[in-house]
């Protein structure tokens, strides 16, 4: 999944641009505030656990839901 902003952007190195409640969206992101997670395709809500309105996109990965092995 690719993630696509529009008004946002993830740029190199250690800084992260947050996106706000509102804001066009698709992907996932996590609450800047609790941490929880939403998957979203069209705009980001407000935090359903504490109100937060500021979202972190979430860093992609092939391999981020693939089940541990033992």
């Amino acid at each position: 999944m690719i993630d696509e902003v529009h008004g946002t952007t993830v740029s190199d190195g250690d800084y992260v641009e947050f996106a706000t409640t509102g804001t066009a969206a698709r992907g996932e992101y996590h609450c800047s505030g609790c941490g929880y997670g939403v998957t979203v395709h069209t705009t980001l809500p407000q935090c359903p656990m504490c109100s937060g309105t500021t979202w972190e996109p979430s860093a992609w990965s092939p391999f981020t839901r693939a089940r541990l092995q033992a």
